[in-house]
């Protein structure tokens, strides 16, 4: 699959075309996802991290693309994914390098798929209000969206054995997504 088809498929639900709102939950799916794309984007240009979020926030998060107008992300969560998993880059990668097969070290990664799993690790070690496993599933969507072999299947074995490292406790708690109503 090519960068653009994937880039295709990637793109956050429509919003409301007046507001470019959408749910928070939207909004934080759309962060996220603009977070791994501003990932790549330094991986692969060496631009330093101040210009893409700045480019990001200013131009692409919400922005309408081919008529259609899409969720804007929640900037805050996108610049503190982007800047945190770049300057704690050695912390996220020394992390993501204890869950990873020792043949396959992270400098052997795709480059998006590197993005995924940063983003992914920096977000369990950090965000501690969000329950691990919803940030799992974010991020294996997100792998969902770009790739179509077993990429997103490795995306959830790391970042599990990335949240069993550092939020062991978290994961013996109900993920309340999963909350069953009361009757």
């Amino acid at each position: 699959m090519s960068n653009d088809d994937a880039a295709r498929r990637a793109k956050p639900k429509r919003a409301n075309r007046k507001t470019g709102g959408g749910s928070a939950k939207a909004r934080r799916k759309a962060a996220r996802l603009g977070a791994v794309q501003a990932l790549y984007q330094i991986d692969l240009t060496g631009t330093p991290v101040e210009t893409v979020v700045g480019e990001f926030v200013a131009h692409r998060l919400g922005e309408e693309i081919d008529g259609d107008k899409f969720v804007a992300g929640d900037p805050q969560l996108f610049s503190d994914i982007v800047r945190g998993a770049v300057h704690r880059r050695a912390e996220v990668d020394s992390v993501l390098g204890a869950a990873l097969d020792p043949r396959f070290p992270i400098e052997r990664l795709e480059l998006l798929l590197r993005a995924i799993l940063r983003a992914g690790a920096y977000e369990i070690a950090v965000h501690l209000d969000t329950h691990p496993r919803i940030l799992i599933s974010e991020y294996v969507d997100i792998g969902h969206a770009f790739f179509a072999g077993r990429e997103p299947a490795m995306v959830n074995g790391v970042l599990d054995h990335v949240a069993r490292a550092l939020r062991a406790d978290d994961l013996a708690k109900p993920d309340p997504s999963r909350a069953q109503p009361e009757g």
